[in-house]
């Protein structure tokens, strides 16, 4: 889109000169040739290194701004909800996608799958999809367009990977203006993935699941996680947007971790665990909601059962 055009899409002022956009991304990743969004005054310490040809600003935020900046800015009274508006003019509709019929399997253009690959009856796979070498993908499998799958993966049945993450954003009136995902799902060599979990496409980049990785049945990965290579996650874990796990994490079933975290490598974390802040340190065991660590919750545990006697 033009940049005049973007602009009037989102009733914004715009005297600059005119360029193509070719995508949205966040403010730390765009390019030269896209556009992106500050929702938040404390993005605004990104402008001194992004590469976003334009940017979208609250105008409240805007106020704060530096007057010497050669940032292009389209003010709005909401930028997540205008940014939320644009994301389906980027959006590539499922109309474009064609799919094939062989041998069970539904398959759209551009799908590439690497050798000794073994692709089950029910499986359907979107355009642009990557599948390495020596994958098993299980009956009724769906991964979405533009997915990439590494070498040595099984995927179990009935998994999808790269639906659309829960991105909404709302206004005053509490409107909700859905946001298009327009990002994919990388798993990368030697991933398992269990039956009927879902990993979400992130909304800008990547969602990633790293080498080694074990992920088990009716898992949730929210869009935009990042899963340390060769970390563990149990049965009915959850884990919301945005969400980063070190390496040999170990997550036991039924936890739960909120969103925009940091956890740091090799730390476990024991069943039903309510992770709901950033862990810096390494090498620990935790348990409970909220969560604390592990020796501790054992020790509150047995008082609580005193108490009951």
């Amino acid at each position: 889109m033009k940049l005049s055009e973007i602009a009037k899409v989102i009733g914004a002022e715009f005297h600059a000169e005119d360029r193509d956009i070719s995508a949205i991304n966040s403010i730390t990743d765009a390019k030269e040739d896209e556009i992106s969004f500050i929702s938040d005054k404390h993005l605004l310490k990104d402008l001194e290194t992004t590469h976003a040809a334009a940017i979208i600003i609250d105008k409240n935020i805007s106020k704060n701004l530096k007057q010497n900046t050669d940032h292009i800015f389209l003010e709005v009274d909401n930028a997540y909800w205008s940014m939320a508006v644009l994301t389906k003019y980027f959006f590539k509709h499922p109309k474009e996608e064609i799919y094939e019929e062989k041998n069970g399997i539904r398959v759209a253009q551009n799908v590439t799958i690497g050798k000794n690959s073994v692709v089950m009856p029910g499986v359907v796979i979107g355009k642009n999809v990557t599948i390495g070498e020596n994958c098993i993908i299980y009956p009724n499998v769906v991964i979405y367009r533009d997915c990439k799958v590494g070498n040595d993966c099984i995927i179990h049945a009935n998994s999808v990977i790269g639906s659309d993450g829960f991105g909404y954003a709302t206004n005053k009136e509490g409107v909700h203006k859905k946001v298009y995902q327009n990002g994919n799902v990388i798993l990368e060599d030697d991933v398992e993935i269990g039956s009927n979990t879902s990993i979400d496409r992130a909304v800008f980049g990547s969602t990633i699941v790293e080498s080694g990785s074990k992920i088990d049945n009716l898992v949730h990965i929210a869009h935009n996680c990042i899963i340390g290579k060769r970390s563990i996650i149990a049965g009915q874990t959850g884990l919301a947007g945005s969400s980063k796990l070190g390496q040999n994490t170990v997550l036991g079933s039924q936890s739960g971790v909120a969103g925009h975290l940091e956890i740091a490598p090799f730390n476990q974390f024991a069943a039903r665990t309510g992770i709901t802040k950033s862990v810096k340190e390494s090498g620990k065991v935790f348990a409970g909601f909220p969560f604390m660590e592990h020796r501790k919750w054992l020790k509150i545990q047995a008082k609580i059962a005193q108490l009951i006697k």
